[in-house]
């Protein structure tokens, strides 16, 4: 992902959208159209088959395959399937693709949910995002000494904050479908909580885009966070009535207004175009429209990650220390929080693990912060490996320690709360 910030101190030459043909004497991949679709259909293809290669892992796909690290180490294949020229328009398509992601991630939120699993999801959620966070902090003051001294130290803090202590919703929402979990007492709670810890985080990391903007005094930091909150407010009293009403009118059974659709996509990117002005990411109105809709569901990284770039014995400890700090801080915090909540014990360690899930949410803030010049590119390598390896391990960690009984009804949660 490219902001527009980013974009614009870069000087890349223009392209024509669409050729005159092969017969012409046109290359179709000197346009940005047919160079476009190529992408995707690779993206597509090389996506599609490491699913399946990894469905018995059940692991999320990625694109790391297609960028610098592994194809991209052909300069020819680089220069010719993705040239600089045609970044910013791949990255633009990926920016409103993560726009509908982020909405659909906040309609998958239901802030009624936390009501029916009380005082427990949010006590885990609070542990889940606090410990990782400041042991987010802490590491971020090792990575300025080493690798990312130039980069601004403020908004560096926070992003490193978020980085460790975010939880993949919509990742984890489908890890819980896969193992059945969905709807038990372990899901739930872990639904809870991560609802909180997400809504937490992405507050935090609109403070770090604030942070982040070149030239940023703490007075314009404040005008960002201030103009976001009224945002926010605003959106709690227009959005729901607006969204109430249509599905009043909205029959059961009945095919869905074409109106009321383009008015609802038309509402997501209007929320985005007013939180990137208000310079916050775009992605963070589609998430806040989601949340507030009634309700009654990572390529780019890849593509921008180098592993070559983490080099030396100083760099590899770096990785294992990254790695350490987002498994200890989610799993130990989680884990301990639950147990003094009276969760049983394979419970409180399924949802330690559960609660470690980062995918690609984690990498929409880690490219963020890329684009904003808060990460290089070996911190930002670090950090893609970190979310890579902590949401492969999930499944098989969870499928491990929680089996639940056949025959035994979930009903632990209630009877505590009782």
């Amino acid at each position: 992902m490219v902001s527009s910030n980013a974009t614009s101190g870069q000087a890349c030459p223009s392209i024509k959208p669409t050729s005159n043909g092969v017969f012409q004497g046109d290359n179709p991949l000197d346009f940005a159209l047919p160079l476009a679709i190529l992408q995707i259909c690779l993206v597509i293809v090389v996506t599609r088959g490491l699913a399946f290669l990894l469905r018995p892992l059940r692991q999320p796909r990625g694109g790391i395959l297609l960028g610098p690290s592994a194809l991209g180490r052909s300069t020819g294949y680089l220069h010719t399937v993705f040239p600089k020229r045609s970044l910013t328009v791949l990255d633009t398509l990926a920016n409103i693709g993560l726009i509908f992601f982020l909405f659909l991630a906040g309609l998958e939120l239901d802030p009624k949910s936390l009501a029916q699993t009380g005082k427990k999801a949010l006590a885990i959620a609070v542990a889940g995002i606090s410990l990782p966070f400041a042991m987010g902090i802490g590491t971020s003051f090792i990575l300025r000494l080493t690798i990312s001294k130039d980069v601004n130290g403020a908004a560096f803090l926070v992003f490193m904050g978020v980085a460790l202590s975010i939880t993949a919703f919509p990742v984890l929402a489908r890890i819980l479908a896969e193992l059945k979990l969905l709807t038990t007492d372990v899901g739930r709670m872990a639904m809870s909580a991560a609802a909180v810890n997400d809504v937490a985080a992405w507050i935090l990391l609109a403070l770090a885009i604030s942070l982040s903007g070149s030239n940023t005094s703490p007075i314009i930091s404040f005008w960002v966070f201030l103009s976001g909150c009224m945002f926010v407010i605003c959106s709690i009293l227009i959005v729901p009535p607006i969204f109430k009403w249509m599905t009043k009118r909205c029959h059961e059974g009945e095919p869905v207004d074409e109106m009321h659709v383009c008015a609802a996509l038309a509402a997501v990117l209007a929320a985005g175009f007013v939180t990137d002005a208000i310079g916050i990411h775009a992605m963070f109105g589609a998430f806040v429209i989601g949340i507030l809709v009634p309700k009654g569901r990572a390529i780019c990284s890849g593509l921008k990650t180098n592993v070559a770039t983490i080099q030396g014995l100083q760099s590899w400890g770096l990785l294992v220390l990254v790695i350490f700090t987002a498994c200890f801080g989610k799993i130990v915090g989680t884990f301990v929080v639950s147990i003094s909540c009276k969760v049983p014990l394979r419970e409180s360690l399924a949802m330690a693990f559960l609660m470690n899930t980062k995918g690609l949410v984690e990498l929409i803030v880690l490219n963020i912060g890329k684009d904003r010049k808060v990460l290089n590119d070996e911190t930002f390598s670090i950090m893609v490996l970190m979310a890579l390896f902590t949401t492969f391990i999930t499944t098989p960690l969870v499928t491990a320690v929680y089996k639940p009984a056949r025959g035994v009804k979930d009903g632990w949660l209630q009877a505590q709360d009782n």
